[in-house]
């Protein structure tokens, strides 16, 4: 959504390809020693100063990812950057740098950009990265973003989602849920306007879910909290698909089974209250959700007393054998329910 700024809006033919590189990219300020050369040439150039290089990309796409009749292009902008932060973060490694490419249709002015990368430039000065290069296209299709992010870590404490134990304990941090709770607001205010365009959205009091879903953040302090407990996990992965779907992961990639407790789920109180006014169940907006960008890892069984009362982290299960596979212990009754992948898919979700 672009603002009303009551100026005529500049057409990206305008200023061209490089000169919308430069037009956007231009006060971009350097974070990272690391950081030898950004965006300008043919290539950044980075010194990875003795330590390991990790990357990772991930793409957002108009129809699919986001729908800008209730997204802001701001938030957009910092969503994209935090998501590809939240994978450096699942490997237990600092974010240094990023490049962005952007394909945007001609619907689209130099302003709408502009606000992208003022949303990107935030990220940027929050998480005290650097913005190295990108590119951009045109496209017939909307607005399709792609974030590479570029983290270091060293060896010996880079987290993979392959070293799990049976006996390890799973542990997750902050809340869950909230993200799709704040989606379900949106996507029910977005049809009422639909509807009616005289009708008022009702976002009021929704504050904390809306913006675990329009503004999330990256986990980017949990490594050196983790550290302060000379804590290092086993495995580790953020919850971007849901609990369950990254659970199974971990499974797969470990070789373990998991025992998860419906009741030990973290969920804020507002998440709870939403879920039981739309008539949902705040436990499958947990696990099925995504979009909470909070980190699943599992620990030695011998670090407990070091985090069982830390309140960024709940214990909410554990790994057994992988022929025990994977369930959810029902709160009350104790029953057992095979977990199943069922969160966000981008080739099974058309909505």
């Amino acid at each position: 959504m672009l603002e009303d700024k009551s100026q005529e809006l500049t057409p990206i033919s305008k200023l061209g390809e490089f000169g919308l590189i430069k037009h956007l990219t231009q006060s971009f300020p350097i974070h990272q020693n690391s950081t030898k050369l950004s965006v300008g040439d043919d290539a950044a150039i980075i010194d990875a100063e003795g330590k390991k290089v990790l990357v990772s990309t991930d793409m957002l796409a108009e129809g699919i990812h986001f729908n800008l009749g209730y997204v802001p292009l701001k938030h957009l902008g910092y969503k994209s950057v935090v998501v590809n932060l939240s994978d450096i973060a699942a490997m237990n490694a600092t974010p240094t740098q990023i490049l962005v490419s952007v394909a945007v249709s001609n619907r689209f002015p130099v302003e709408a950009l502009e606000e992208i990368y003022e949303g990107i430039a935030l990220a940027c000065n929050r998480y005290k990265i650097d913005l190295v290069g990108g590119d951009t296209t045109s496209s017939n299709a909307g607005l399709v973003i792609s974030v590479t992010a570029i983290g270091l870590g060293n060896e010996e404490q880079i987290v993979k989602r392959s070293g799990s134990k049976p006996n390890d304990l799973l542990v997750v941090t902050g809340d869950l849920g909230g993200a799709y709770l704040g989606l379900q607001i949106l996507e029910r205010e977005h049809s009422v306007f639909l509807a009616n365009p005289n009708m008022q959205p009702e976002m009021e009091g929704y504050d904390y879910i809306l913006e675990r879903q329009l503004k999330p953040e990256a986990r980017t302090d949990i490594k050196a909290k983790l550290a302060d407990l000379y804590i290092l996990p086993t495995s580790m992965i953020d919850v971007s698909d849901g609990l369950a779907s990254e659970i199974l992961h971990l499974s797969d990639q470990s070789k373990v089974g998991f025992n998860l407790y419906e009741e030990k789920i973290p969920m804020d109180e507002l998440t709870i209250q939403t879920a039981d006014e739309l008539n949902l169940n705040p436990a499958m907006a947990a696990l099925n959700g995504g979009e909470d960008y909070e980190l699943l890892f599992t620990i030695s069984p011998n670090d407990f007393e070091k985090i069982k009362n830390h309140p960024d982290f709940t214990i909410i299960g554990h790994a057994t054998e992988i022929n025990e596979g994977n369930f959810l212990v029902a709160r009350g009754s104790n029953q057992r329910i095979p977990l199943t992948a069922q969160g966000w898919d981008a080739f099974l979700n058309k909505e």
